[in-house]
């Protein structure tokens, strides 16, 4: 994206952006020099972009996908309450809480491939009958066939922790 800077006498400290016809626009003071405001810029855009990318997440789209995952790896029994995006976890891919029915996944898998995607879903969902990380927790996950290779997708991305099975 185009990135227009525009110093104004009348901005003393702050700096504002906002994208307007494709094009990402800096409002900053005319003092602030290059190298000051480089990285405000980079941050801002980065923000940016990252709000973009969760608008345009789709919950309904995610939630059609555990369904097809359920009947597929669960034969259908399972039941939720919702499946969303969040873009709260920053340390996790996903979470569940069984008691209340609800599916977590963090907006960062949305650049990830789908069978890691489809990983991270089939792990939340096997939550939904076994809510720790136990043998027959594990039993259920590793009915998807691409558990290993997702898992090593995400330890290398630096996402999951190396834990015992």
């Amino acid at each position: 994206m185009e990135v227009k800077i525009v110093r104004s006498q009348q901005r003393a400290k702050t700096v504002s952006a906002r994208a307007v016809d494709g094009v990402f626009v800096v409002q900053a003071p005319a003092h602030m020099s290059d190298a000051d405001l480089q990285p405000v810029v980079d941050k801002l855009l980065k923000r940016w972009r990252s709000r973009q990318a969760k608008n345009s997440l789709d919950d309904a789209a995610l939630d059609q996908r555990a369904r097809e995952l359920n009947r597929q790896y669960f034969g259908g029994k399972l039941q939720w309450q919702s499946v969303r995006w969040v873009s709260n976890q920053n340390s996790r891919h996903g979470s569940c809480t069984p008691s209340q029915g609800t599916i977590r996944i963090s907006h960062r898998l949305a650049a990830m491939p789908a069978f890691v995607r489809d990983y991270v879903l089939v792990h939340e969902l096997a939550h939904l009958l076994e809510p720790n990380h136990g043998p027959r927790f594990w039993r259920l996950v590793n009915q998807y066939p691409r558990t290993e290779r997702a898992r090593g997708y995400l330890m290398a991305a630096g996402l999951e922790e190396v834990t015992e099975e």
